[in-house]
């Protein structure tokens, strides 16, 4: 992908620039639990819901079918609830969407609002055979971008998608070198956020760049089920550790863990 690397470089040191002189809020979720809203209890959501819950964080499930959501929550009781998409939307710090990403555009309308401009981690993946029309559109201009302008205001952060939740069962808080997962967004305290939530998942979290870039490691993207680890990956991508996520995410696992 020779062709993306200028690009890359480039929105790297723009978002650099633009984030450096900025305070991390974010920082206040270092080491404390978070309260997790999940729209979605199928393998995505139980399986990073069980991972989560394990670090001491708080998930509410939502499922089309309430009893689904129910069953998901005993599994991992006290830690977790069930709750409807507006209640775990409105119950979450960060927001995860763990459903097919056909049901984005409903989801913009009934918990959009309620989102606000909360982190908003979406680990979903566009396929067209699946989700029609905004499955195609998803994979032609970025999912990263195509999840903002469904949710305009909130803090997107696409992560979690880019393996297999299989893989990520089998992997997590393996003999480092740990698993790298990649992440990108806009939003340097949702990005925080992320972070963190993918260290207490047990993988080490790459800053991969903006929404736009976020195309690296969705379906058909080179870094898409690449199983590599943090220097490989960013090898892989082009991209180093030095921003300001990563510099402040490494300082405060060093310092916090």
């Amino acid at each position: 992908m020779p062709a993306l690397k200028p690009t890359r470089r480039k929105c790297l040191a723009a978002l650099a620039a633009s984030l450096l002189p900025v305070a991390l809020p974010g920082m206040a979720h270092a080491g404390r639990p978070l309260r997790i809203g999940m729209i979605g209890a199928g393998h995505v959501g139980t399986t990073l819901g069980r991972l989560w819950a394990r670090a001491g964080h708080q998930v509410m499930f939502s499922a089309l079918e309430h009893e689904e959501a129910e069953k998901r929550a005993s599994e991992f009781y006290p830690l977790a609830r069930a709750g409807t998409a507006q209640e775990a939307a409105k119950f979450g710090d960060a927001v995860v969407l763990a459903v097919p990403y056909g049901a984005l555009p409903q989801l913009g309308h009934t918990i959009g609002a309620i989102v606000g401009t909360k982190p908003l981690i979406d680990a979903t993946n566009p396929y067209g055979w699946r989700d029609g029309k905004i499955g195609r559109l998803a994979l032609r201009n970025g999912a990263g971008l195509t999840t903002q302008s469904l949710f305009p205001a909130a803090s997107v952060v696409r992560a979690f998608n880019s393996e297999d939740m299989t893989t990520l069962a089998a992997q997590t808080w393996r003999t480092p070198p740990r698993l790298a997962l990649p992440m990108a967004g806009d939003v340097i305290q949702a990005l925080y956020t992320a972070g963190w939530l993918i260290h207490d998942a047990g993988f080490d979290p790459v800053m991969v760049g903006p929404l736009s870039t976020a195309r690296l490691f969705q379906p058909g993207g080179p870094a898409f089920e690449a199983q590599m680890n943090a220097t490989d990956l960013r090898h892989l991508l082009g991209v180093t550790a030095n921003n300001p996520v990563d510099r402040a995410l490494a300082t405060q696992f060093a310092g916090g863990m």
